[in-house]
């Protein structure tokens, strides 16, 4: 078995490992005093139940976080199938990323993406520096409704495609 070392790993490669991890693609918003602001993110993960937190990482060299951040606090989108566009539009820098998306605001004042799988109003909790990342912490103070996209199946990205559950929902439902 071929081992890499700690001291040899090569970032781009650590990226393509890590790329065999599936995931669940998000966008994190905010305002930036009257402007939305936001980011595709793909680190989302639940911290705890009790209080109900959630985490994010953010690039240090993100330009929309910093936007975000001042306001202390911020929605994460979790994307449904057929929401790629707006993955591929929030993962640029720069330029008017709501513009294509319809969109409102949270009850906590945050952007709310129409259509996505579910949503969570956050606070931020804690923020803490990890190498390259912000590891954000957020407190959920709202959320969206059980049946806000019902039967929507989650966006994926995995080894650098987008993928669908559809066919394996499908199975299932004929169980």
């Amino acid at each position: 078995m071929s081992v890499v070392r700690a001291s040899a790993i090569d970032a781009n490669q650590f990226r393509d490992r890590l790329g065999h991890y599936a995931s669940g693609i998000t966008v994190i918003g905010g305002l930036a005093g009257d402007e939305p602001a936001g980011f595709t993110c793909q680190s989302f993960s639940s911290v705890s139940l009790a209080p109900p937190l959630v985490s994010f990482c953010a690039m240090r060299s993100s330009t929309s976080w910093p936007r975000i951040r001042p306001g202390g606090r911020f929605s994460v989108n979790v994307l449904a199938e057929g929401q790629q566009h707006v993955s591929q539009g929030f993962a640029r820098s720069g330029g008017p990323k709501w513009a294509s998306v319809d969109w409102r605001l949270s009850p906590g004042g945050n952007p709310l993406i129409e259509r996505s799988l579910m949503w969570l109003d956050c606070e931020v909790f804690a923020e803490h520096e990890a190498g390259d990342h912000h590891i954000v912490i957020g407190e959920v103070k709202h959320m969206s409704a059980a049946d806000w996209h019902e039967g929507g199946a989650p966006l994926l990205y995995f080894r650098g495609v987008y993928h669908h559950l559809r066919q394996r929902m499908t199975e299932e439902a004929a169980r």
